[in-house]
């Protein structure tokens, strides 16, 4: 089938939903430890609690990817419906998220939230590549970035946002502050509402012959065949940028389970405090206490607006993109080597940054993600059957979830402590990380995915 280029405007609003997905992940990755740590988890025990997020990847994002392959309604597309789906149960776990009462509770609503996340963004990946020609898939993944900048440097300064219309950013012990429940509420009503922007301005492409797509459709479902040979028989440049995802993502699960706490006391000297180190009957302690915890959720929020800043420069990087790549090629994998290297700096950075200059680390790091969000995903677009595009990039998170799940079971701590106890050192770890994938880019050498020339 021959597609149309879109304006940049189609292409918005077919990629407007992010800014709602972003919203969920930002608030999960920036405020999601920080409600561990409230509830009484300590820093060595966060990984593990994250390995919710990583592991409902792994299992949700090839089925829904396989789903939607095999998906059509006239009325609703093929994508869509799961758009709808994950979104309003991506709302309703945010909305209890920071309500929790337990730790426990808490990690069982991170299973949900992320799952239904998965639910919604993995048929966004498949959409780009649905709508667009070759030309435009790289113009196609950088607005989606664009869009993910914005929604990743909002949401990650809500918390602060709102407190300084006066919500209270103090609680008690084992409660988390008013200021982040605001922001997570926020955060559910803008995922739905972006989602459904999207599912109503964009319609999708029917499959190229209905009456081959109902047959197939008819056929028995062999989903877990179907999976494993898809696996087994996944193109060269996949397996290469699936060496080059799994350094960058160890990385970003470093920084999203750990920031918090390496950020807290190595550069702001406000660590959490533990409760069972004070006598709560002295009141001379117990006040001491509730000044430590009080310092340590106004740091915790000057953490996430700092980690905001890497969606504002990941959405700079984004849209200097788009500007170029609407109207030139480019080599996507020189892009993605340099800007990942540049994230790997920010981190390591870390180690000598203050308060006032974090903000330079972050920058640093938003190259690293404007580019992850892309170049990856344009270069497998043009390596891969279009017929297949949901289950492959289902299949393709999965180099996106494992290292993240060999992270949280003990990958991070092992590594990090290496280096020493000091909670900063996760972060140097992070860098490290960044620039192994930036070299990997070494490996890609497939012309059309590192730049798609048109043929004349």
């Amino acid at each position: 089938m021959e597609k149309r280029k879109l304006s940049f405007w189609q292409i918005w609003n077919m990629s407007f939903g992010f800014l709602g997905i972003q919203f969920g992940f930002a608030l999960q990755g920036g405020f999601m430890s920080r409600i561990f740590q409230t509830l009484g988890a300590g820093k060595e025990d966060i990984p593990l609690l994250w390995i919710a997020a990583p592991l409902t990847g792994l299992l949700v994002q090839p089925i829904i990817g396989y789903m939607s392959d095999r998906t059509w309604s006239v009325k609703w597309g093929r994508r869509r419906p799961y758009f709808l789906v994950g979104a309003i149960l991506s709302s309703i776990s945010l909305f209890f998220v920071p309500n929790s009462p337990a730790l426990w509770v808490a990690a069982g609503f991170l299973w949900i939230l992320d799952a239904s996340i998965n639910v919604a963004m993995e048929p966004f990946r498949a959409l780009v590549a649905d709508k667009l020609p070759q030309s435009q898939r790289s113009y196609g993944f950088v607005v989606q970035t664009l869009i993910i900048g914005i929604g990743t440097w909002v949401a990650s300064n809500l918390p602060w946002m709102v407190s300084q219309f006066g919500v209270s950013n103090e609680a008690e012990i084992g409660i988390v502050p008013m200021s982040v429940k605001v922001a997570f509420a926020i955060g559910a009503f803008v995922f739905l509402a972006s989602i459904l922007y999207t599912v109503f301005t964009t319609d999708e492409y029917p499959p190229e012959d209905i009456e081959e797509f109902k047959k197939e459709k008819a056929k028995k479902n062999n989903f877990i065949p179907d999976i494993l040979n898809n696996i087994g028989s996944m193109p060269t440049t996949m397996k290469k940028l699936g060496v080059i995802q799994f350094f960058s993502w160890f990385a970003f699960f470093t920084m999203w389970s750990l920031a918090n706490p390496a950020l807290t006391e190595h550069v702001y000297q406000t660590p959490a405090p533990i409760e069972s180190a004070y006598n709560m009957t002295d009141n001379i302690q117990a006040e001491a206490f509730k000044l430590a915890n009080t310092q340590f959720q106004e740091s915790s929020n000057l953490v996430g607006s700092a980690m905001g800043i890497y969606g504002l420069s990941s959405m700079a990087f984004a849209l200097l993109l788009t500007l170029y790549t609407s109207k030139r090629n480019i080599n996507r994998k020189y892009v993605h080597m340099v800007s990942l290297m540049l994230g790997g700096i920010g981190f390591l950075y870390m180690n000598y940054a203050s308060p006032e200059t974090l903000i330079y680390s972050f920058i640093l790091i938003g190259f690293a993600w404007g580019s992850i969000l892309s170049m990856p995903y344009a270069m497998l677009s043009s390596s891969v059957d279009p017929k297949k595009m949901g289950v492959i990039m289902g299949i393709f998170n999965m180099f996106i979830v494992i290292p993240q799940i060999i992270a949280a079971l003990g990958g991070i701590n092992y590594v990090s402590n290496l280096l020493g106890e000091a909670a900063i050192n996760a972060m140097t770890v992070a860098g490290i990380s960044l620039v192994i994938a930036g070299l990997c880019n070494f490996l890609i050498t497939n012309k059309n995915a590192i730049s798609y020339q048109e043929e004349n």
